[in-house]
């Protein structure tokens, strides 16, 4: 087991354990504001590494919260905690830089999170998921987990403003 595989199995774990609670408040919530048939998780196929397709749970909210699903990936392997964002299979996949995306496991979080999240445009995110494929290392991924959750307060912080102007 390489050490970034190890980071995420413990991390996933444990986020697992101590975020048990508020995962069962967010489907407990979602089950309650949604129609029976439609259910609390989304399912969306995804490519993985090696282009191997999996689908991908996530929460029926547009919160950030949704994502946390995201974990039980990271633990089975099919994801990592960081890594580039993950794609419809057949996305790009033929060219050398979805083969090059390809040779990693998606992330819960990456370069484009910590960036500017849904701010930058689509060429940004593809130019900062390639730079994170080629340059990856443990230590990065680690400055990318301490830059994540405070990205995510300050897009939220900031949202509200944006709504107003």
């Amino acid at each position: 087991m390489t050490a970034k595989r190890a980071v995420d199995v413990a991390g996933g774990l444990t986020l697992l354990a101590v975020l048990s609670p508020l995962i069962a408040l967010v489907a407990l919530s979602v089950a309650l504001g949604t129609s029976s048939t439609r259910g609390v998780l989304r399912r969306r196929p995804v490519a993985g590494r090696g282009g191997r397709t999996f689908t991908m749970l996530t929460f029926r909210t547009k919160s950030p919260l949704a994502t946390l699903p995201l974990l039980l990936h990271v633990v089975r392997g099919e994801m990592s905690l960081v890594g580039p964002c993950p794609l419809t299979p057949g996305h790009r996949e033929s060219t050398g830089d979805g083969r090059r995306r390809l040779s990693v496991r998606p992330g819960m979080t990456g370069l484009w999170q910590i960036s500017g999240r849904s701010e930058l445009p689509w060429e940004e995110r593809e130019l900062l998921d390639l730079h994170y494929v080629d340059h990856h290392w443990l230590g990065m991924d680690l400055v990318i987990l301490a830059r994540t959750l405070p990205a995510v307060r300050r897009r939220r912080h900031a949202e509200p403003a944006a709504r107003v102007a």
